[in-house]
């Protein structure tokens, strides 16, 4: 059985490229190789940033692989629930990842895939890519975190609309209701998610997680509670040895070296 999903890494930038061809969907091989991949990554000390994209110029993921579907009729609510928690888990993986993760939507982000890409802290989409959550055409609805991780990103008014419409909307819509942060021309998504990750990879992982985890965490909580979390974690950073780097850098007026200790 081939490798459907390839993991390359570079000067702390991780690049997780789905493929799965034609349109690199969801299979149950690729979610269980994305739970693999994205826990190696949580424990890999040299990775700081991570992007993930789709093989090719047609997809970043195309939806859930409905040749799967047949052989879920019938089966007992048990085994659904445990077939739809085991994708669940695998974007709350990636969501939770101590480290910023870029999405680059190469294409088709649908189903699925734009779940996928909701669970990504940023998305950079290409001109042609077009987004969408298509379940209801099924006689079904997002199962893996699209009905959470959309309202909380678009309003629940706009992400009710494109979940009971099913209708797929372009980079450029994406871009004004929020959905992505950046549309880029058709083929220089990698450049530009290469670009941001990069920059990402010269800051402190010790402030990169702690941003993500004060942001993740705290937007679920009352603003209090909140700002208590944000005390408690920027407490905690000035213990690390980057903080004391990066002080001392900027005395220097020199570039600062971090270890991410």
């Amino acid at each position: 059985m081939s490798q459907l999903v390839q993991l390359t890494k570079q000067d702390g930038v991780a690049t997780v490229i789905i493929d799965n061809p034609p349109m690199n969907v969801l299979s149950s091989q690729v979610s269980q190789e994305l739970k693999e991949v994205f826990t190696h990554l949580n424990e890999n000390s040299e990775v700081i940033a991570v992007i993930v994209t789709g093989n090719g110029e047609q997809a970043f993921m195309a939806g859930a692989d409905i040749k799967e579907f047949p052989s879920w009729v019938g089966l007992g609510k048990e085994e659904i629930r445990k077939i739809a928690r085991g994708n669940q888990e695998v974007f709350n993986l990636i969501e939770n990842l101590p480290k910023p993760t870029i999405a680059m939507l190469n294409g088709f982000t649908l189903g699925g895939g734009c779940e996928l890409a909701l669970a990504c802290d940023i998305r950079i989409a290409e001109e042609h890519a077009k987004l969408g959550l298509p379940e209801i055409k099924l006689g079904l609805f997002p199962g893996a975190g699209g009905t959470q991780r959309l309202p909380r990103l678009v309003g629940p008014a706009k992400a009710k609309e494109l979940m009971y419409l099913g209708n797929s909307i372009s980079a450029d819509e994406c871009l004004k209701i929020g959905l992505v942060n950046h549309v880029v021309p058709k083929g220089e998504g990698m450049e530009a998610a290469n670009t941001m990750a990069k920059k990402l990879a010269s800051h402190s992982l010790q402030s990169l997680s702690r941003i993500k985890q004060a942001v993740n965490e705290g937007i679920d909580q009352s603003f209090d509670s909140g700002l208590d979390l944000e005390l408690a974690l920027f407490v905690d950073v000035f213990g690390s040895e980057d903080v004391s780097e990066g002080v001392q850098a900027f005395i220097e007026k020199r570039p600062a070296k971090f270890t991410h200790k």
